[in-house]
Formats: C-alpha cells, sequence, structure tokens
C-alpha cells in the first residue's frame, strides 16, 4: 500500500439494478444497488441510512424483507442483516438475473433457466450456508426476462421470456399450470394491478398489455409515443386508476385505466433507461429510478392529475472531468460530461447538489427541446475563489467549444449573471482560466492566443494581454494552456501550446520576461506560495520553473502515456501527477525524486489534493463517481509518510469502494496491512518516531498535577492542620463527594458505625488497603499493559489519579520489612520491574513527557534502593539511563540550532 491508501467513493445513487422497497412499521426503506455494494434510503427525505459492504462482483438482483437484504452477484445470493452478512446462497451454476420475495420464501432465477426456492426459516436458526428447498428446470427454448408474483395466487408466479410469450407455475408442486401464447415481442417487466387476475406486461416494441390471466384475454393495449422499450411499470393503489409506465428513452407515462387513454407524460423524467417504478401504498406517490445515477419521487397533487417532483437524489450520469476541494475541504466541486456542475460533500452526504443553470426545464419547454440540448456544454476548466463568496460570484468555467466563460455563484449554487467574452471581434473557444487571489478578476485564455482579464462582480473587460514584441496582436502564437496569477496580484503567467511561457504584470498588463521549453505544452499549475510553476509537455516530462529566478529547477520523468493531470500539496513539497497509463505518481520537490507510485485498473481523469493534505479526490475514465484516498500519515499518528512510500516501485491497489468496509466472507487475500512497529528496547536504543524527530509531546495536563508529585510532602507538611478534625454533630444529609480530575463524580465509601475501627491497629489499616480492590486497579492496569505491550491504558489510568493516590500507589510497592520470604521472590520487585519497562517505553515514545519526568522521579526516590539491591532492575534502570541521555542530547541539540537560528536572524536584521 501506498502513501495514500483507498477510503470510499461518493456521488454514487443507484444503477441499472431495480430497486426493492419495503416497510418496516410508520417508515418506508428503499434498497439501491451501486455496483458491488447496495444502499438503504429512508423515503421520507430520500436520507442515506445504510451503506452495505463490498462484494466481489457486481450485484445484479436485490430483494429485501424486514432487516434482511438479499443481494445476488454472479451466481450467488448473499443475505445480509442490516449490513451483516449471515448467509450465502450458492447453488446455482450459472448467474442469476432475478430475485422474487414470496411469503417466507426467496425465488431466485439464473440465466439458463434454474429456479431455486429458499427458506428464511434457516436464516433465522443461524445457518451460514442455505439448501433450496425446491427447484425447477425451465425449457431450454425458454429464456426468462421476468418475474411476478400474481395477488390472491398462492404459491405461483409468472415468468416472462425473451421470445415473448408467459408461463404460469406453482412454486409449491414444481409444476407448468399454464402457457400464455404472449405477442411475440421480448417482455421486459411484467406487473400485478389492484383487481384480481388482472396484470401488465411491457414489451420491447413499447406496447403496453393490460392483461387477464385467468381468461387469458387481453383487456387493453398501450403503445408508447417514444421509440424503445417498455422496462419499467407500476399501478397506483390510493384509488386512482393509474398505470405508470417508463421506457429505454428516460419517459415516464401514466395512463388512465377508465378512460383507457394517456394522462401526462413526464418527458425529462431522466436523462436514461428507466429500471424502476413504484407506487407508494395508498399514497399518490411515484418512485422511479435510472441508469443515470438518479432516484426521483413524483406526486399527484395539481388540480390538472399531473405530477410534479416531490424530491430526489442524483449524481453524475457521466464521467466527471475536473474536480476541486473548496470549503477547506469539506466539499468537492466536480464538472462531468452530463454537462452538470455539481457540490459533493465530503462529511454529511445530504448537502451533495448540482448547481443550478437557471430555469432549463422551461426553457426546454418553451423551445420544445431537451433539457440536455439547454443545459451549457462540458465544463473543461475552472477555477474558484472562497475569498468572495458571499460578495458575487467566485467561480469561473470554461465549456467545450464555447468562446464565452461563465461565473457561478456558490454562496445560492446557481448561474452568475454575467458572461464573459473575450475577443468578441474575433471569438474563439476559452481555453483557460484563472481567478486573481483577491477574487475580483478572472484571466481568460482562447485558442487563439488572446488573453483578457474581467472584473467578476460587474463583468465588464479590464483590458487584454498582448505581447509587442511579435508579430501578431495576441499573447501567444497558438493556443493558451494554462493561466495563473500569483499570491501578490503582481504578475500573471500564461502559457502557449507551441512551449513558451510568459510572465506579465498583472496590473499594467506588460510582458516582463518569457522563456521556451523547448516542446508542446499540455497544461500547467502554479503554486503560489513557494513560487514553483509545474508544466506538462508532449514528451511525458514534468518540469518545474521557478518563476522569479526564470530558470528550470527540478525535472521528473516515469510515466508512459499521456499525463491527465497534476497538483501541489499545500505546503508544496510533494507533486500529484496522474496518466493514463493508470499510474499515480508523487514526486519529492526538496527531495527531487519520486516517493510513491500506485497503479489502479481504471487510468485516473483528474485529482485533487485537500487543503489539510488528508484527502486526495481522483476521478476515473468511464466512472461516475469521485474516489477518496486518505493519507496514512495524517491518520495512523506513528510513522512518516517516507516510511511506507514505494520509492520507484509502482504497487497496484484497488479503487476505493462505496463502503468504507469490504465484506468480512469475502476479503481480498492480497490486500496487505501496515501494523505499526513494535518499540524494540536494546543497549543500542534507537530512539522511536512516532512524533517529528527530536521533539517531544507534552500530557497537556495541569502544572500543578505533574508538579506536586514530587514536592508531595513539603504540600502536606504545609497543609497539616493546626487542630485536628472535629466530627461534626450531625450528618449531611448528602452524599458526600471525592473530587477527580476526571471529571466523573466518586462517592466516599460509608463508615461503619462502630467507632472502635479508630482504634484498630496501624498495620491492620495497612492491610485492609492493601486488599481494596480499588487500589489494586493500579497494579491490574499495569499487569494487563505489560503483557499486551501497549501502556496506553496505564498512561491514561495514572493520569487520572490524583497526586496523593498516585504517590499512595507508589508507595504500596515499597519493600520495608523482611517478612522470612527470599528478597527476589517478593512479588513488588515484579511490578518495580514492570514499572521500569514503561517507564523505557514511554521515554523512547517522548509521550507525555514532563509527566513521565516527575513521575521517575518520585519512583526512584521511594524505590531506589531496592534498584540498587536487585541485579535485573540494575540492568533495566541503565537501560531508562541511556533512553534518557539519548533523548535529552537530542532536545539539547534542537534547542542549540534553535538559539542558532534566532541568533543568526537577530543580527541580519542590523
Amino acid at each position: 500500500m501506498g502513501i495514500f491508501e483507498p477510503f470510499r467513493a461518493v456521488g454514487y445513487i443507484t444503477n441499472n439494478v431495480p430497486f426493492s422497497v419495503q416497510r418496516l412499521g410508520t417508515e418506508t426503506f428503499v434498497t439501491v444497488s451501486i455496483g458491488k455494494a447496495f444502499q438503504v434510503y429512508n423515503c421520507a427525505k430520500l436520507n442515506l441510512v445504510l451503506v452495505g459492504p463490498q462484494l466481489p462482483k457486481k450485484i445484479r438482483a436485490l430483494a429485501s424483507y424486514r432487516d434482511y437484504t438479499f443481494a445476488a452477484y454472479g451466481s450467488d445470493i448473499a443475505v445480509f442483516k442490516r449490513a451483516h452478512r449471515v448467509a450465502t446462497c450458492s447453488k446455482h451454476n450459472a448467474k442469476v438475473n432475478h430475485l422474487l420475495l414470496l411469503g417466507d420464501h426467496i425465488i431466485s432465477v439464473d440465466v439458463e433457466g434454474n429456479i431455486f426456492s429458499w427458506a428464511f426459516k434457516e436464516i433465522e436458526q443461524g445457518g451460514q450456508d442455505l439448501t433450496p428447498t425446491g427447484h425447477i428446470l425451465l425449457d431450454h427454448n425458454f429464456h426468462p426476462s421476468c418475474i411476478m408474483h400474481p395477488d390472491a395466487y398462492l404459491n405461483k408466479v409468472i415468468l416472462g421470456s425473451q421470445q415473448g410469450f408467459l408461463q404460469l407455475w406453482n412454486i409449491s408442486t414444481k409444476k407448468k399450470i399454464y402457457e400464455f401464447k404472449g405477442w411475440k415481442s421480448t417482455i421486459h417487466c411484467c406487473v400485478s394491478s389492484t383487481a384480481v387476475d388482472v396484470v401488465a406486461v411491457g414489451c420491447s416494441d413499447g406496447k403496453i398489455h393490460v392483461h387477464n390471466v385467468l381468461f387469458d384475454e387481453e383487456i387493453t393495449t398501450f403503445t408508447h409515443s417514444t421509440r424503445g422499450a417498455v422496462t419499467a411499470l407500476s399501478f397506483s393503489t390510493d384509488g386512482q386508476s393509474l398505470l405508470a409506465s417508463g421506457g429505454s428513452s428516460g419517459v415516464i407515462s401514466i395512463w388512465n385505466l377508465e378512460k383507457r387513454r394517456l394522462q401526462s407524460v413526464i418527458r425529462e423524467a431522466h436523462d436514461n433507461s428507466i429500471v424502476s417504478l413504484h407506487f407508494f401504498a395508498n399514497e399518490p406517490v411515484l418512485m422511479s429510478s435510472s441508469a443515470d445515477n438518479s432516484i426521483k419521487m413524483w406526486v399527484f397533487d395539481t388540480t390538472d392529475g399531473d405530477p410534479r417532483l416531490l424530491r430526489f437524489r442524483s449524481g453524475h450520469s457521466a464521467p466527471p472531468q475536473c474536480i476541486k476541494f473548496y470549503a477547506n475541504g469539506r466539499h468537492i466541486l466536480s464538472a462531468g460530461q452530463d454537462r452538470a456542475f455539481r457540490l459533493f460533500s465530503v462529511i454529511q452526504d445530504q448537502q451533495s447538489r448540482e448547481l443550478s443553470q437557471r430555469r432549463v426545464t422551461k426553457r426546454a419547454r418553451k423551445l420544445k427541446l431537451r433539457e440536455e440540448d439547454i443545459k451549457l456544454k462540458p465544463v473543461i476548466a475552472f477555477d474558484v475563489a472562497e475569498i468572495r463568496e458571499r460578495d458575487w460570484c467566485n467561480v469561473v468555467t470554461c465549456h467545450m467549444d464555447t468562446a464565452q466563460a461563465y461565473v457561478w455563484r456558490l454562496q445560492n449554487f446557481v448561474l452568475g449573471e454575467h458572461i464573459l467574452t473575450p475577443c468578441p471581434e474575433n471569438p474563439t473557444p476559452v481555453k483557460a482560466c484563472a481567478i486573481s487571489v483577491c477574487g475580483n478578476f478572472a484571466v481568460l485564455g482562447t485558442a487563439s492566443g488572446w488573453i483578457e482579464r474581467f472584473n467578476l462582480q460587474s463583468g465588464i473587460s479590464r483590458g487584454s494581454y498582448v505581447d509587442l514584441t511579435g508579430t501578431s496582436s495576441f499573447a501567444h502564437d497558438g493556443e493558451v494552456v494554462g493561466i495563473a496569477c500569483d499570491s501578490t496580484n503582481a504578475i500573471m503567467i500564461s502559457a502557449g501550446y507551441r512551449g513558451d511561457i510568459k510572465v506579465w504584470d498583472f496590473k499594467g498588463r506588460e510582458l516582463k520576461s518569457r522563456w521556451e521549453v523547448g516542446c508542446s505544452l499540455v497544461k500547467i499549475i502554479y503554486h503560489r506560495p513557494n513560487g514553483l510553476l509545474a508544466t506538462v509537455a508532449d514528451d511525458l516530462v514534468i518540469r518545474l520553473f521557478d518563476v522569479v529566478a526564470l530558470r528550470m529547477v527540478r525535472m521528473f520523468e516515469g510515466h508512459t502515456d499521456r499525463i491527465t493531470d497534476m497538483c501541489f500539496s499545500e505546503d508544496g513539497k510533494w507533486l500529484f501527477t496522474s496518466s493514463m497509463d493508470g499510474s499515480l505518481r508523487i514526486w519529492d520537490v526538496i527531495l527531487a525524486k519520486q516517493i510513491d507510485a500506485v497503479q489502479v485498473d481504471v487510468s485516473i481523469t483528474a485529482l485533487s489534493l485537500s487543503p489539510n493534505m488528508d484527502v486526495l479526490a481522483t476521478t476515473h475514465v468511464d466512472q461516475n463517481g469521485v474516489y477518496l484516498w486518505v493519507n496514512q500519515a495524517m491518520f495512523s499518528g506513528w510513522a512518516s509518510a517516507d516510511s511506507y512510500g514505494s520509492g520507484k516501485q509502482i504497487v497496484k491497489v484497488n479503487l476505493p469502494s462505496v463502503s468504507s468496509s469490504a465484506d468480512t466472507n469475502d476479503i481480498d487475500s492480497e490486500k496487505v496491512t501496515v501494523d505499526p512497529p513494535q518499540l524494540q528496547v536494546s543497549s543500542l536504543f534507537s530512539i522511536s518516531n512516532q512524533q517529528i524527530p527530536d521533539l517531544v509531546t507534552l500530557s497537556l495536563l495541569p502544572k500543578s498535577q505533574w508538579q506536586s508529585l514530587v514536592n508531595l510532602d513539603i504540600i502536606k507538611a504545609r497543609n497539616k492542620p493546626i487542630d485536628p478534625p472535629k466530627k461534626p454533630e450531625k450528618a449531611p444529609f448528602f452524599l458526600p463527594s471525592i473530587p477527580s480530575l476526571s471529571g466523573e463524580i466518586q462517592f466516599k465509601a460509608g463508615e461503619p458505625a462502630n467507632e472502635d475501627n479508630d482504634k484498630q491497629p496501624e498495620d491492620t489499616k495497612m492491610n485492609r488497603n492493601k486488599s481494596d480492590s480499588s487500589l489494586s486497579q493500579f497494579r491490574h492496569f499495569l499487569q494487563s499493559s505489560a503483557d499486551a505491550n501497549n501502556f496506553a491504558a496505564f498512561t491514561e489510568y495514572i493520569k487520572s489519579l490524583s497526586p496523593s493516590t498516585l504517590d499512595m500507589e507508589l508507595r504500596l510497592l515499597q519493600i520495608i520489612d523482611d517478612d522470612g520470604q527470599e528478597l527476589d521472590k517478593r512479588p513488588e520487585l515484579h511490578f518495580i520491574g514492570q514499572l521500569l519497562d514503561y517507564f523505557i517505553h514511554e521515554i523512547s515514545c517522548r509521550n507525555n513527557f514532563e509527566f513521565v519526568q516527575s513521575l521517575i522521579r518520585l519512583f526512584l526516590k521511594i524505590h531506589g534502593e531496592s534498584i540498587r539491591r536487585q541485579s535485573e532492575l540494575q540492568s533495566k534502570a541503565k537501560r531508562l539511563l541511556e533512553v534518557q541521555s539519548a533523548v535529552w542530547q537530542g532536545l539539547d541539540k534542537l534547542f542549540q540550532s534553535s538559539r542558532c537560528m534566532v541568533t543568526f536572524h537577530s543580527n541580519s536584521q542590523f
């Protein structure tokens, strides 16, 4: 695994697998497929409530029953209870295409005509591998295309075929009851109506047949006005005689069964084929899903009976091309080939949305065109400035084969009112754009080499950049491939396709300097804080230029195919590049070498790194989602990035899945997990690299707590009362409590009524304290932490103790008298040795540094004599001394270098 580990994918709503609707109590849920996993939405607000684990293959069919979800993938059927896999059905030898819930059985149908019946009772009894309760083999000339259960028919199902006829089967007796003659057209869907014996059948020729299965008679026939097959059907159950049908063209038609005519048409319901339709029980609400990665709910509450869009969830219906993090890494701006400009939330999926392009639906109806034809063309480049979000439009986009650039107001998620048109006398497509660091200006570059600056607030042109030294009256002789502005609005950098890079005075628009790369440029990216310009040429070489010094400072080679995108890290130390060869490479700018490279199955088309450097977002060829990768150095906390970077070696990894965890029963055996290095204590002790080298981590405890440990005797002597405490005349009505650092309330134990307890000998009290369970918890934590070689729990426990309690715990381990037992066999020595191991571990990790130093001083003050008398403890004390000396030497070197730097800077000012 490389520096970045696959995390999850966002932007996936559904695919071309029909959904499954179920009702639990008063709530209705819909289960949808998103490739190799499934998602469950609450239909009340279409909120995502559950994401299933990753399966080894894509889901082909879904069914749900209460808390159980049945997912068919390949020739197997996985059974999940919520998100946990509880059973597997693996009797099929061919791909399973259909699942049907029938009573307390699930019916599965594969492509070879095998029908199996599975019972739920075995699942509830804890069965892992289910056995079928029945099997039916269809004729070789009958290829099943759909399955349904007619209402009021016991143990019977109707199968539709690709040949165009139907068959009625009894699942219990495994006998074919009747075969319908059909309509000589492939049957895509079949549903049961609220009327007994009546079903609706959708065919590939665009016809809908309402048929009586009892008498094998056709009641009526409807025909779609648009070309394509009928792919989904649903009858309303709220008292209205309506039939909804969806076609392969994305149109939903509503048919009135009483009048036997078309009532309304939703022409722009979806951008792709309709996969599923479902009328909610006793509600005028229709749900639809499509292969365009969207779910929509339509309500019939208008006076004319036409449905209106109630709520929806959607993602990109075509692969995104450009992405960029926004709002400090909380959101991702994405532009895709589907002509949509979207904002995805990394934290909360419900906040994802598409930016409005101003009354697209209304204009499409007025012009009698499709919404796709009204929308802006796909975005090829965009830039954003967060500083002006509340003032005016803060996003500018360049579109394919479009001579104008458009601005967007992200505060309202809407297209702006200004259209920027550079060089209206000779309009050519805009190819590059950049927004100044102040957010006031947008600079545009065209295919003809023209560069012009616009004011974003007013949309007025503020001048063009012209190279007066050349023969042409443009900025570049060829296409402008990239534009960048510095962090002070002093200069503007532009790059031409012919390989020339020019530096302009931003305000005066005068050419300051230029240099030639020597080959055609494809893309540039500029890092404002360090002033480095990264360029990609058609020779697959990445060159870094110092814009101030006007010279090349780095050159990286390694990609074997076209480089698609690149970006800098926020601190400017790393450069990320992606290529059509399927590799993602990370280059260290300071060391001038490649530190990591990963290979993915699908080539990366765009990438962006969050400002916090914790998440990397990528888009891929033919993938409609945005994939997130997490920086292991930011989340593991135990090693630096260089410790697990692959260097020049390319590591093959899988793409992130929609669910953050894979199915436990199908974990990839080749997946390698990285465990933190175990700390080893030796005579030549090496300092662990949990923190930045030569630095320590403090405990964040109050100063009084760790300072009181070494001066506790003085504090007790100073706070000793002059007069002995007096017993109160009457006990208080409330329970007295003991103050604790953890904030939890701790009550004092009740004292016995017998006053003779005060007259007990001191030895008896000490033995009673030793047997107290609250005091033995110290030894319990120490023993368990030493056995597990992980002292985190012990550290948290002793940090929660008061200085007096911690002092008492250490003194309870003190060897005062000799009771006849051999000294080396005393149990106190065992715990003293474990405390020495604990100190060695904590000092080597440099954790809780000031607290551990105070604790060591108190420990040596109490047990120094016992350590001197035991050779085993002496060896551990020597190792502790070596570790302590190594840490303090590193701190001394750091302090000396810091003092030298301070002295140098102070002298340089004079």
